[in-house]
């Protein structure tokens, strides 16, 4: 959230300077390409949404033709980088001060004619109109506010997972993201702007405020009664008036505590207020926003604190990330009404999003100062409609991720150190990926400065993009990748293993139905788990890649645990197996190469033989060595011209390959790709098979369905494994009848 600087005459010179010295290229970004504006102008701030094209780099996979001229080629298929344009919503909140800078900024950089309209709501919208218009030279059309907000809420709600937060004051992670509800509404909607009080140095009163008392302003119950009044369940240290001591005593009371209880004062009055109107259309959820609340703790517990007492408990107080932006929301979404942008999902761009300043005023004054000036949130748009899977057991209460870092101290910064420890790795293989590309060693030298300035914040503010967990710090990742033009760095990784991997997979198959069936159902999940082995996103495996090329996968299977593993739901799962098969399972894969080929296909394959339908879904976009649909396809088919059980599950629409929606290493269940769910509901699938440690562990682990599962994974990590009372290679197998939970 931003933090607003005060402006006076004798601060604005020194404010301005601020402006130039902060790079504005990198906060108004792709200005060429923008299609649409809309503004919101407060008391205080400004807040600009504006929709853009953006042209990235993404990395296409091609079979070869090996009947024709290119059948010399030892390749399966070969790799292309070829540029691709998506659409991406910006918006950036600023101090009014900064407005006539940003706008000549706006104007200089804006070459596309088009638009010839912005969309403007707030007041501020009636005082800057003619300012607008001559800057800009476009016409200001104006919207009603209330419309926009609630416009705005409604699409951060939808859109970003982690948008909404309780504050708990001492507790051992004060924000506490909440999964939005499948059906946001009813809620209430209290937003809290510049018109609650005149202030003329907001931020001088917030800082103030934070080191008061207000107990030596305010007369508190225990003044009047000597301790709490009970009858009336009072306790001894509530409010009976604000200011009532400083009416009664002749002296002089500090500016901090004179401040604490002014703002206490307005808090309370407006928990008060929402109170009332959630009591009177019984809802029980409220939303609050607007610049008043800006993460300020005191105004968000004083808030929290009068919700609950005036309603018992009944009515939750909750917060947003981007409450600051949901007037500019609001009002682009009227001005983009015939392109329908709610058909659509967008998602959050972390690389391009400011986050959550920290509570403590005293903490990263450097950042506090710089996002004072600009907030960014970037959200890009998903050509694909994401839809819940049909098959969670309650959705509602569904939460992907296994561990919340931002709740726990430890885990959190083992994982920040691993991530940083990768950088150097990441680095090389992105440089490898593009040898032809002499600028490729610059861009990913800048990639290393922005995903190691966001491990460094997020290290300080762990709650500044939502809840951190290992998926949020993977997809972060993949996300500065993208933004400097690395779409797929182990590409070539993966080409190399796939074609390996396929040299192999008829012995495989033979050497598998040569084994009696108790013995080969024994022997299919082994192949699956030491398949899973092969995880270049594994640093423990990745050095070993790296230091012996010949590692494969007889060695992978001589890495693992003995049974009884460390979760070892096998004699469960082998008992099913005797019983009538599945109509349908739902295979969510995971790595190329052994993993897939030699792993993932052999079990499918006696799935297919026992009369069960196979969904393969696997990413739609790359992340680490994970799977691809696009090569997925080609190593089908590959398999299919050595393998008649492969053949005709595909001919008969038995074997079916599909994208689950997802470009992560990990897996979000409530998320996943529209086509997906529909064949999953129409084929009744009643098995559903997760596998890896991203998709099993860090996510899902916990997942509740409404059929059978399995999750299957290799814990490739010393740390996680020691945490979970294993070791190196310790194996996860999980089986869960309908609507049973294994610890």
């Amino acid at each position: 959230m931003a933090e607003c600087v005060g402006v006076d005459s004798s601060t604005s010179a020194h404010t301005m300077d601020k402006s130039i010295i902060l790079p504005p290229d990198e906060i108004f970004r792709n200005l060429e390409n923008a299609k649409r504006f809309a503004i919101d102008i407060g008391g205080s701030l400004t807040k600009l949404a504006y929709y853009s094209t953006v042209q990235h780099k993404v990395a296409k996979v091609r079979s070869f033709d090996h009947t024709a001229k290119e059948a010399h080629s030892d390749k399966l298929y070969e790799i292309s980088v070829q540029e691709e344009v998506t659409a991406r919503l910006h918006f950036i909140k600023f101090e009014n001060t900064y407005i006539e800078t940003c706008l000549d900024f706006i104007k200089d950089h804006l070459v596309n004619t088009e638009t010839k309209v912005i969309k403007a709501t707030g007041g501020g919208a009636h005082k800057f109109k003619d300012l607008i218009e001559k800057k800009l030279g476009l016409k200001v059309d104006k919207e009603d506010e209330m419309t926009c907000l609630i416009k705005g809420c409604n699409f951060v709600l939808r859109n970003i997972p982690h948008e909404a937060f309780v504050y708990t004051k001492h507790a051992d992670s004060e924000f506490r993201f909440q999964t939005t509800h499948p059906d946001i509404f009813p809620y209430l909607l209290v937003n809290i702007g510049s018109g609650v009080s005149i202030v003329k140095r907001f931020d001088e009163l917030l800082q103030l405020a934070s080191k008061g008392q207000h107990t030596s302003v305010d007369m508190l119950v225990k003044d009047i009664y000597g301790g709490s009044y009970g009858s009336l369940g009072l306790t001894g240290d509530l409010i009976a008036s604000s200011f009532g001591k400083s009416a009664t005593a002749d002296k002089e009371f500090p500016k901090e505590d004179m401040a604490k209880s002014l703002l206490h004062m307005i808090s309370n009055d407006i928990g008060q207020l929402a109170c009332l109107y959630a009591k009177l259309h019984n809802l029980s959820r409220v939303y609050f926003g607007g610049f008043f609340i800006r993460g300020h703790p005191v105004t968000m517990h004083t808030i929290t604190y009068s919700i609950n007492y005036f309603t018992k408990g009944e009515v939750q107080a909750l917060f947003l990330r981007h409450e600051g932006y949901l007037g500019a929301i609001g009002a682009f979404l009227k001005g983009a009404e015939e392109d329908n942008p709610n058909q659509y999902r967008w998602v959050e761009n972390y690389a391009g999003s400011s986050g959550l300043m920290s509570v403590s005023p005293d903490m990263n004054p450097m950042q506090r100062a710089r996002s004072g000036t600009f907030d960014m949130l970037e959200m890009d748009r998903l050509e694909r409609q994401l839809v819940k899977l049909p098959l969670l057991q309650d959705p509602s209460s569904y939460i992907p991720d296994t561990v919340d870092l931002t709740e726990d101290a430890l885990a959190r910064e083992y994982w920040l150190f691993c991530f940083e420890d990768a950088l150097d790795g990441v680095v090389q293989r992105a440089v490898a990926s593009q040898p032809d590309l002499p600028e490729a060693p610059e861009r990913a030298e800048k990639f290393r400065q922005k995903y190691r300035h966001k491990l460094q914040t997020l290290r300080h503010q762990p709650f500044a993009y939502g809840s951190l967990t290992v998926r949020s710090l993977l997809d972060t990742r993949e996300h500065c990748l993208n933004e400097f033009n690395f779409p797929d760095p182990y590409s070539k990784i993966k080409q190399r293993e796939n074609d390996l991997a396929l040299k192999y997979y008829l012995k495989a198959v033979k050497a598998l139905e040569k084994l009696e069936w108790e013995d080969r159902q024994l022997a299919l999940v082994s192949g699956v788990l030491a398949g899973n082995v092969f995880d270049w996103g594994a640093k423990a495996v990745s050095d070993v890649l790296e230091s012996d090329p010949e590692f494969g996968f007889e060695e992978a299977k001589r890495q693992l645990e003995e049974r009884p593993w460390l979760v070892d739901c096998y004699d469960q799962w082998f008992e099913r197996l005797k019983g009538p098969p599945h109509r349908c399972a739902l295979f969510f894969v995971d790595n190329s190469g052994v993993d897939i080929i030699l792993g993932v296909i052999p079990f499918v394959r006696e799935l297919l033989s026992r009369g069960t339908e196979v969904v393969l879904a696997s990413n739609s976009g790359p992340a680490l060595n994970d799977v691809t649909n696009g090569e997925l396809q080609i190593l089908t088919e590959r398999i299919a011209a050595m393998d008649p059980v492969i053949q005709s599950g595909l001919r008969d629409e038995r074997l079916m390959l599909v994208q689950s929606g997802s470009s992560s290493p990990c897996l979000d269940l409530s998320r996943l790709d529209k086509v997906l769910a529909t064949l999953v509901r129409e084929r009744k699938t009643d098995l559903v098979i997760i596998e890896g440690m991203g998709r099993a562990i860090h996510t899902n682990y916990y997942a509740m369905l409404s059929c059978e599962s399995l999750k299957m994974a290799v814990i490739k990590n010393s740390w996680l494994a020691d945490r979970l009372g294993g070791k190196l290679f310790s194996v996860v197998f999980k089986y869960e009848p309908t609507g049973a939970a294994v610890p």
